[in-house]
C-alpha cells in the first residue's frame, strides 16, 4: 500500500472529510485530494504534521510498519515532547502550570 493510500485510510478511520482533514493540518482540501490520488508526493513535512496533529506513527504512514496510532506511553511522551518543543517559551510555562494543576486535582480527588 502506498503512502497516499495510507493517508486516505487514516482520514477515513478518523471519519473526516477531505475538507475537515485539510483544515486540521492547515492545508487546502484540494492538496489533500491530490495527495490521495497520487498526483502529488506526500513529503516529510506533511507526514510530520499529520503525525503531530492526529497521533499517527510516522513509520506507519511512511511505510506501513507498526500500528497506525501511538499506543505506548513512550510514543505518547515522544509526541508530547515534540509538541512542547514547538511552543514559544511563555506557552511552555503555561503548559507546565496546567500539567501541575492537573496532577494536583488528580491527587486531591484520589484521597
Amino acid at each position: 500500500m502506498t503512502v497516499s493510500k495510507r493517508l486516505r485510510q487514516l482520514r477515513q478511520t478518523l471519519n473526516l472529510s477531505q475538507v475537515e482533514f485539510a483544515k486540521a493540518i492547515y492545508i487546502s482540501n484540494g492538496y489533500i485530494a491530490e495527495l490521495e490520488c497520487e498526483h502529488r508526493k506526500v513529503n516529510d513535512r506533511i507526514i510530520h504534521l499529520i503525525s503531530l496533529t492526529f497521533g499517527v506513527s510516522e513509520k506507519w504512514l511512511k511505510n506501513g510498519d507498526g500500528d497506525m496510532f501511538f499506543k505506548t506511553p513512550g510514543e505518547k511522551l515522544q509526541r508530547m515532547v515534540s509538541l512542547f518543543n514547538e511552543l514559544p517559551p511563555n506557552f511552555q510555562d503555561y503548559v507546565m502550570q496546567q500539567v501541575e494543576q492537573l496532577l494536583k486535582v488528580t491527587n486531591d480527588s484520589s484521597v
